[in-house]
């Protein structure tokens, strides 16, 4: 068996599932898809995978982005998210520059964003057609 054809869930840590499940419907627009056995939130996408939000109380959060949304039209997507809201991170490191919120490589454009609860999260236009993502 492999799991090339299954669904993947991405689980996020969230403090306040109230603020979360603002954020993620009115701020991002994604649905609602139902309740998990343990109570967590499930939001989708219209690409079939789901987003679970899940309770936390000691504050658990990664250092690094947790999960990437790819867009057709970056920069259109930040004027968009903006509009509702959104902030996003600048960033003036050595590997690691922003222009307007954006980071422009040679294979894609980025834009990276944090939720209420603290978890980075990204928005990605990829810039080549040959683009593969090998596992």
């Amino acid at each position: 068996m492999t799991l090339k054809m299954n669904t993947a869930t991405t689980i996020l840590p969230v403090d306040d599932p109230a603020r979360a499940h603002r954020f993620y419907t009115e701020k991002l627009g994604l649905p609602h898809r139902g309740v998990a056995d343990d109570g967590s939130e499930l939001l989708g996408t219209d690409g079939g995978p789901l987003l679970q939000l899940m309770p936390v109380s000691d504050g658990r959060h990664s250092d690094h982005t947790a999960i990437s949304f790819e867009v057709a039209d970056i920069e259109a997507a930040v004027r968009d998210m903006e509009a509702r809201g959104v902030m996003f991170q600048d960033y003036d490191l050595p590997t690691l520059k922003t222009e307007h919120h954006i980071c422009t490589t040679a294979s894609e454009k980025c834009a990276w964003f944090m939720d209420t609860e603290h978890n980075i999260l990204c928005i990605h236009q990829n810039l080549t057609a040959d683009v593969e993502y090998q596992v």
